[in-house]
């Protein structure tokens, strides 16, 4: 998905730049998905951009039976398993108190990074949010881009895009979106603490980080210039989360019904 959101203006009030950055990973019964999503991670974190910024990346397990564990350490991941979670908003947590713990001694800002065990993120992902970070947002909201539809499928995919895109201005305009991912945000360690981190509920953790965010007064940035490519599977892990959307919509859309021309509502 392009963005088509044209330059961002910078926010008055440059920061010191990131000294380090974690990208942290909730996953649960990832070992198929995972090592695509570390690989992507590895690669945004060897682009120039990034330079010889350390970057940690953090693999929450949460209650896994597979080889998720195994397969984040085998990539390089530091891996924090956890048992009986089985709630993001409390993982994503765990991830960041985890990185924070390992950059303990950094003598400076540290930049969070926030990504899904289903997604793969561009290879400019951290040099983006580092840039954004450079110009004196406290945090950057991204957009996501559905991977790979199955030919079956060309009803969902259609009425997802129109849907997910209603707000977006004509080509050329920056697009500042009202969408927020787990899977594609970025957040400055100082404004994550003053914000009170990710709440711990398994639904719409990252929204509520958000929230909380803007309400302290943090620099916020929306913007649709890198989106991070995610799974269109319709059976999720986390009940109400983007699967369980899919699956809502797929519901509401007949495939006949959309291959026949028909109006979708």
């Amino acid at each position: 998905m392009s963005s088509g959101s044209g330059a961002v203006s910078a926010r008055p009030g440059a920061a010191p730049a990131p000294v380090a950055v974690a990208v942290v990973i909730p996953a649960r019964d990832e070992e198929v998905l995972l090592p695509a999503t570390l690989a992507s991670v590895r690669a945004a974190a060897e682009h120039p951009g990034v330079g010889a910024t350390p970057v940690l990346t953090v693999v929450v397990a949460d209650s896994c039976t597979d080889a998720t564990a195994a397969v984040a350490r085998a990539a390089g991941a530091h891996v924090v398993p956890v048992v009986g979670f089985r709630n993001v908003g409390r993982s994503r947590a765990a991830g960041v108190r985890a990185a924070l713990s390992v950059f303990g001694d950094v003598p400076g800002p540290v930049w969070i990074a926030s990504t899904d065990a289903d997604s793969t993120v561009r290879p400019d992902w951290l040099a983006h949010q580092l840039a954004r970070a450079a110009e004196g947002w406290d945090a950057v909201v991204g957009t996501v881009a559905a991977d790979r539809w199955p030919p079956d499928k060309s009803h969902l995919a259609a009425r997802y895009h129109r849907l997910y895109e209603t707000t977006r201005p004509p080509a050329g305009r920056p697009w500042r979106h009202p969408h927020v991912h787990g899977a594609n945000l970025g957040v400055s360690d100082r404004a994550y603490t003053a914000a009170g981190g990710f709440p711990p509920v398994a639904l719409d953790e990252d929204r509520g980080l958000v929230d909380a965010l803007e309400r302290t007064g943090a620099r916020v940035l929306r913007t649709a210039d890198c989106p991070v490519t995610t799974s269109t599977r319709t059976t999720p892990r986390a009940q109400g989360g983007f699967g369980d959307h899919l699956a809502h919509l797929e519901q509401a859309v007949p495939p006949l019904a959309a291959s026949s021309g028909e109006p979708v509502s």
